[in-house]
C-alpha cells in the first residue's frame, strides 16, 4: 500500500514538472459533426415538404408570391382521391370542410393551391375546380412543376 502512495504523488523520477495545460479547443471534431449535420439536413429537407405524392405537370407559368401563411392546398392523385393539404376527403363533402378551414383563416378570399397528378382523370379535377368555383371560392391556382426542357 505505501507503493501506491508513493506512485501516485508525481511519478518517479518527474517530480515538480508537469506539462502545461493546454487552453486550445480543438474544432476539428466539431466541423466534422456539423457536415454530417448538414448533409443530413440536405437530404431529408425535400421529403419534408412533399405532402400526397404526386407527378405534377410541368408549365413555363411563373410562380406566385409567397405568403407568411401556410397555403391550404388541395390535391388529386393518380386515383382520382381528394385531399384537403395530406387529409384525404370524399367529394361531396369537400365545400362544407373547405368553408369551415377558410372561414377559420380569412374567408371566401383564402386562396387555394390545387395539385392534381398529371395522370389523374381530367373530369376529376374539372369536377373539384367546378365544385370550389359554385361555391364561391375565387382564388384557385393550379401547382405545376417548372418545365426542364428549354
Amino acid at each position: 500500500m505505501a507503493m501506491n502512495v508513493a506512485s501516485s504523488s508525481g511519478g518517479g523520477g518527474r517530480r515538480g514538472r508537469r506539462k502545461p495545460v493546454v487552453a486550445e479547443i480543438n474544432v476539428t471534431p466539431m466541423v466534422d459533426v456539423m457536415l454530417v449535420l448538414l448533409i443530413i439536413f440536405m437530404v431529408s429537407a425535400p421529403m419534408l415538404t412533399v405532402g400526397v405524392p404526386l407527378d405534377l405537370p410541368q408549365t413555363q407559368a411563373k410562380s406566385l408570391e409567397n405568403n407568411d401563411q401556410k397555403p391550404l392546398q388541395m390535391s388529386v392523385d393518380i386515383k382520382g382521391k381528394v385531399f384537403i393539404n395530406d387529409a384525404e376527403v370524399a367529394i361531396n363533402e369537400l365545400v362544407p370542410k373547405l368553408k369551415a378551414i377558410t372561414d377559420a383563416r380569412g374567408g371566401l378570399e383564402e386562396r387555394i393551391y390545387l395539385r392534381a397528378d398529371k395522370k389523374a382523370d381530367y373530369g376529376t379535377v374539372a369536377r373539384v375546380m367546378g365544385l370550389l368555383s359554385g361555391a364561391g371560392f375565387k382564388k384557385l391556382a393550379l401547382v405545376t412543376e417548372a418545365d426542364q426542357g428549354s
